[in-house]
């Protein structure tokens, strides 16, 4: 059995389904929210749809220390507050898989718009405020959120892995690929972000124009480039 993750945003619209998606793998999960309450009723809406599944729904804070491995699936305007209430909760040795985009949408632009972020990107923000020994991941910044949380639709595409050390993107690759259909591609060093990061608001465009719920696929690598 894989080991238990914690996802951190657990109750939007990607960590539900992330949480969906690797509850269906059989990996045990804990739902983090600022609400506890809010993250016992999303476990309690995985459970319902994944009869065999193991996930506990805590406040952010325990839900951080409960697993070595932390998603980081919350919206830009609350990804700073949430990291900084956290520096008492993660410590040295985690991995903190850190799926934010800054989008203009967080503070009422245009969900296709793209913010600065001071250090380049809002996986690099991350690194800088997490405690020093936790090392973080940037991934599933292109994943279509409705879609991973329909169980009935096939998915097909490829995510982006940005990280300093090589060891660090194999392990939230491995995780990440017992969802059927994503497929873990090594993007480069963290400061590489910026660009996974960015896509997302073309994707939106792109999806809005055409209806539907396009991702990215890199073409003329091998099925499992790890």
């Amino acid at each position: 059995m894989p080991d238990q993750v914690t996802i951190i945003g657990g109750t939007g619209a990607l960590g539900s389904g992330l949480a969906l998606r690797l509850a269906v793998a059989g990996v045990p999960l804990v739902i983090g929210s600022r609400d506890a309450d809010r993250a016992r009723e999303a476990a309690a809406q995985v459970q319902e749809q994944v009869r065999t599944s193991d996930v506990q729904g805590l406040a952010n804070g325990p839900a951080a220390e409960a697993s070595e491995v932390v998603f980081l699936c919350v919206p830009f305007r609350s990804q700073s507050e949430t990291l900084t209430n956290l520096k008492n909760h993660l410590r040295e040795g985690q991995l903190l898989i850190d799926a934010t985009v800054p989008l203009a949408a967080a503070v009422s632009g245009k969900a296709t718009r793209v913010l600065g972020v001071w250090q380049g990107s809002a996986a690099q923000q991350a690194a800088e405020m997490v405690p020093d020994g936790v090392r973080v991941v940037a991934a599933l910044h292109t994943v279509n959120a409705p879609a991973l949380k329909d169980l009935d639709a096939t998915l097909d595409e490829d995510v982006l892995v940005c990280a300093d050390r090589r060891a660090d993107k194999a392990r939230a690759a491995a995780l990440i690929e017992l969802v059927p259909g994503l497929r873990c591609v090594d993007a480069g060093r963290l400061e590489m972000a910026r660009i996974a990061e960015s896509l997302t608001a073309l994707l939106i465009g792109v999806n809005s124009r055409y209806k539907t719920h396009a991702g990215i696929r890199l073409t003329g690598l091998t099925d499992r480039p790890w």
